[in-house]
């Protein structure tokens, strides 16, 4: 083929492709192929090739690819549950795109910075995995709270202190007993032993006191019957042997080998200890203290400021020092005793409310606690769980779940606290999704899972 002939078949081509380019609803005008069209025709080709042919499969496959440009990446973003509106899906106007290295870099930082903000991809996996739980939003009552110290006691009648009812030395029936040891009612705590004493035991003296009165007595009744004794003689020996009688009997009482025995007044613990194993005890010496846990009061220090609302305190939650467990009275069978109207003395500024609530078996009387008083409730009042904030650096946030696998991160304008729930100003609204156990393993999730809204081509 000559050159005349190549020129017009090139040409010819080019025309041709021109025409097409604008087909399939694609508005890019790829100028460059024209471009690479007449380069090539005003090239000398010294090879007998037949290039009409070459040229058209190149319009076919620049046909084909136009085609089959339908930016997959706007209209097969999806996630599981959600909607995502994609506004930016309308007509891209590439007109002057030259497919150059940096219009395609500007092309991606336009659409990587998209409003659309970014998700945290949490799967249902990891969820039952994290023991993640979510709580909707609702609007309801809360309690106005006086947050102040106390601390649990036992209340006034279910104390009793265990004395020695004789003189000796004190050993313990366990000799390992410690306080805060279980005990029964009428139980052995101890006995008293005075056998080896200088003075001697005072049981055996009792016993020879009252052997000897028992021994007057009867034979003042024989001479007091035949006359000859004086009535009056009669009674004072009778007296005498009725007091070594009682004498006798009150220490013989619960006498075991080892000693008299000290029982237990009441079931309960053993609250303190006031003498150590092997020391000698006078007759009604304290020996221990045994505490019924029953009943328990909490009592709480408030300051005056708060006096007017006093009236208006219907229950309490506490926490005590030992534990992070939050406690109800409203769950112990609890009720207000008293709130006091005298300052509480050696602490001017504070007044006292006690509570009087049932044991549930593991809070220690003596010990201090962390006290939530709840006042009138107001109503229709936004509020989470504790459990489902998290901090940093001052800031609090939460976790809104919005779709099945996706979170969003919030912040949150926290108002009051009862010490189980947190009001919350702004930042949520009715009928949202919160999470409200698991919260921090979705903070750990947002580092590395994050599901970015934009796009790139």
């Amino acid at each position: 083929m000559n050159r005349p002939i190549a020129t017009i078949a090139c040409l010819c081509a080019a025309c041709l492709f021109a025409a097409c380019g604008g087909r399939g609803g694609d508005t890019h005008s790829h100028e460059h192929h024209d471009h690479a069209a007449h380069s090539q025709c005003d090239h000398d080709h010294s090879h007998d090739h037949d290039h009409s042919h070459e040229s058209e499969a190149e319009h076919d496959q620049s046909e084909h690819n136009h085609a089959e440009h339908d930016h997959d990446s706007h209209s097969e973003h999806n996630h599981e549950g959600c909607n995502h509106d994609h506004a930016h899906e309308t007509e891209h106007n590439h007109a002057e795109d030259n497919h150059s290295e940096d219009a395609h870099a500007a092309h991606d930082h336009e659409h990587g910075e998209h409003a659309h903000g970014e998700g945290i991809a949490f799967t249902k996996a990891q969820a039952e995995a994290a023991g993640l739980q979510v709580e909707t939003i609702e609007e309801l009552p809360f309690y106005g709270v006086i947050k102040t110290s106390g601390h649990i006691q036992a209340p006034a009648g279910s104390e009793a202190i265990v004395v020695a009812a004789s003189a000796g030395v004190l050993y313990y029936t366990d000799p390992s007993i410690v306080e805060g040891q279980a005990v029964g009612k009428d139980q052995s705590l101890a006995a008293v032993s005075a056998k080896k004493l200088q003075d001697g035991d005072p049981l055996v003296k009792a016993r020879v006191a009252y052997e000897t009165a028992l021994a007057e007595y009867e034979r003042a009744q024989r001479l007091v019957d035949d006359k000859i004794i004086s009535t009056k003689e009669f009674e004072q020996t009778r007296l005498r042997y009725e007091t070594a009688k009682t004498t006798y009997e009150g220490q013989a009482q619960g006498m075991t080998a080892k000693g008299a025995s000290v029982n237990t007044p009441i079931a309960g613990y053993i609250k303190q200890l006031l003498v150590a194993n092997g020391s000698y005890v006078e007759v009604g010496q304290p020996i221990a203290v045994v505490s019924q846990d029953r009943r328990l009061q909490l009592r709480a220090e408030v300051s005056e400021q708060y006096y007017a609302q006093l009236t208006k305190v219907s229950a309490a939650y506490f926490r005590p020092s030992y534990t992070d467990r939050l406690y109800k009275t409203t769950e112990m069978n609890g009720r207000l005793v008293a709130y006091g109207r005298a300052a509480v003395e050696g602490a001017s500024h504070y007044l006292p409310v006690t509570f009087e609530f049932d044991n549930v078996g593991d809070i220690i009387p003596g010990t201090y606690a962390e006290v939530y008083l709840l006042t009138t409730p107001e109503e229709g009042v936004v509020s989470v769980p504790v459990s489902a904030l998290t901090e940093e650096q001052g800031l609090y946030y939460v976790y809104v779940q919005v779709c099945a696998e996706e979170y969003m991160k919030r912040a949150v304008q926290l108002g009051r606290r009862n010490g189980e729930r947190v009001e919350i100003l702004h930042g949520l609204q009715h009928g949202e999704r919160v999470v409200t156990q698991g919260a921090y393993q979705v903070k750990l999730a947002s580092v590395t899972t994050a599901i970015p809204h934009g796009h790139a081509h």
